[in-house]
């Protein structure tokens, strides 16, 4: 070191004196000759603390590398800025000390200078009189504390937040939006099961055998079954009288949509009565125009009693059943008969050709009149084979002519499959092909005509024309308009049936898939 005076060393007034360390000189230390080895052991350095102290005005104690290393020559000379450990008269960071007797009062030392902690902030100590700045001085440096992991900072793009401001604002208002719809679509059609007849509970099992061959016993098994059902007609309350079976422990019942279709259509009140006599009301759970079918709801209807459904496709010609109903109004009435026809086609006359009822029907001489609408006809086992919906008539002022031995009821296959559909969504589905036919009376027809074929339906597609005549679907004959109607609605939506067809004399077969239509 020369003795020149550096700027950042501290003046003889502000520094702190303290006594020579061992082996040190009075002046100061010539640079040690090559091979020189001191003859005396030199004293072991202090035990470094874990923290160092800087000071602009300390002494520095120096750091040794050994007699050859880096530093030899600075032993005996105190070098500014940095501390290898506490001075003597002072004690490490953060550990209080007592005086020693050389800074007692008048023991020849100034106060020691107020210390320095050692900076946390950066990796490397700060050179004293520069804060800041890394101090890359002479001896070891100094271990960094450790800080915790470092967490880097990722910036976003400013536009990223009114992004996720709108994406939340527009997630928002469609689930309020469909939240909402579901609701208002949830309590539009109470009563509803998403598992359709599968969800609710039925009666699986008939309650008699086969061959018993007793009405009397069929008729006390069915009779709490079978309800009567009075709702409004035409804003006249009470004014249409039908009947209707209990479908299951639900309270639903399954009637005619022709007894209830004037009260669903006004919100008009609809009772139904039990074969005690007790009054309830119900609401529309959904109905088919086209399939003459409704399902209600009955308020307080868990307690009565199903009825068990069977299958109307075992059933024969001359095989006995029984008609249940109201016919008249006349509450738990029974009538027997046989099947008379099976798959007979049968339309009932709507206000437009999509509300015409289309039946396959199975016919029967049981006396079915006016208020028999919707009750059941059942086999001998006591299992429902069909709904009552329909009867021939010879005429009559009114229309409304009594039995003469012709009714007509709904398949029970075909009534599953609607009140399913109903029980599921509230609606019900038909399956079209999208072509007009003749429903006139052509008793020397040999099929159906086709009149017109509207564009883009599934008529379309399999290359049906005008004037092509049908003459069977699938293995079964059409003999007219209303078989062929009958025929594609016995059907479902997205099934595909094979068609004969005449076109100038030559038959060819097509395949066309059906398309649906609500009603």
């Amino acid at each position: 070191m020369s003795d020149e005076h550096r700027p950042d060393e501290q003046t003889p007034d502000e520094q702190v004196t303290d006594q020579p360390l061992p082996g040190a000189q009075d002046e100061e230390p010539t640079q040690p000759l090559a091979g020189w080895r001191p003859t005396e052991p030199e004293p072991a350095p202090a035990a470094q603390p874990e923290g160092r102290v800087y000071g602009a005005a300390d002494d520095a104690v120096p750091a040794h590398a050994g007699p050859d290393g880096p530093g030899a020559d600075d032993a005996a000379a105190p070098q500014d800025g940095m501390l290898d450990g506490p001075p003597p008269h002072r004690a490490p960071f953060g550990e209080p000390q007592a005086p020693s007797q050389e800074q007692q009062p008048g023991a020849g030392h100034e106060p020691a200078a107020p210390t320095v902690p050692y900076p946390t902030q950066g990796p490397y100590p700060q050179q004293p009189g520069q804060p800041g700045q890394p101090w890359f001085g002479p001896g070891p440096q100094p271990r960094p504390m450790y800080a915790g992991p470092t967490t880097v900072s990722r910036k976003i793009p400013l536009w990223v937040w009114p992004a996720v401001a709108c994406l939340a604002l527009v997630v928002g208002m469609l689930g309020g939006l469909a939240g909402g719809a579901i609701q208002d679509e949830l309590a539009a059609r109470p009563g509803t099961n998403d598992n359709g007849i599968n969800g609710v509970r039925t009666q699986t099992a008939a309650p008699l055998e086969a061959d018993n061959g007793s009405v009397a016993a069929v008729a006390q098994a069915l009779l709490p079954s079978t309800v009567q059902i009075v709702a409004e007609l035409d804003g006249r309350e009470g004014g249409a009288t039908g009947s209707g079976f209990v479908l299951d422990r639900e309270g639903h019942v399954v009637t005619n949509d022709h007894v209830v279709a004037s009260a669903a259509e006004d919100d008009g009140p609809i009772v139904v009565i039990d074969h005690q006599g007790q009054r309830l009301e119900a609401t529309v759970v959904g109905r088919s125009s086209v399939y003459d079918l409704a399902v209600l709801a009955v308020e307080g209807g868990g307690k009565l009693e199903p009825a068990a459904l069977g299958a109307s496709q075992v059933l024969r010609v001359g095989d006995p059943v029984i008609a249940f109903g109201a016919p008249l109004g006349l509450s738990q009435t029974v009538t027997s008969g046989i099947v008379s026809a099976l798959n007979r086609p049968v339309t009932t006359s709507g206000q437009s050709e999509d509300n015409s009822s289309y039946i396959n029907a199975v016919q029967t001489d049981a006396a079915i009149n006016p208020g028999n609408s919707g009750g059941p006809l059942v086999n001998l086992a006591g299992e429902v084979v069909g709904v009552n919906s329909a009867i021939a008539t010879n005429g009559g002022a009114s229309g409304e002519a009594g039995n003469i031995g012709v009714g007509f009821a709904i398949p029970i296959e075909q009534v599953r499959t609607t009140v399913d559909q109903i029980l599921r969504t509230g609606k019900a589905e038909y399956p079209v092909i999208g072509a007009q036919v003749r429903t006139g009376g052509e008793p020397d027809a040999d099929g159906a005509t086709i009149t017109e074929v509207m564009p883009d339906t599934p008529a379309e597609r399999a290359g049906l024309e005008k004037d092509d005549v049908i003459t069977a679907v699938d293995d079964q004959p059409v003999n007219d308009g209303i078989a062929l109607i009958v025929a594609i609605r016995t059907h479902l939506p997205g099934e595909t049936v094979e068609m004969s067809v005449v076109r100038g004399g030559e038959e060819r077969v097509v395949q066309v898939e059906l398309d649906g239509k609500v009603g």
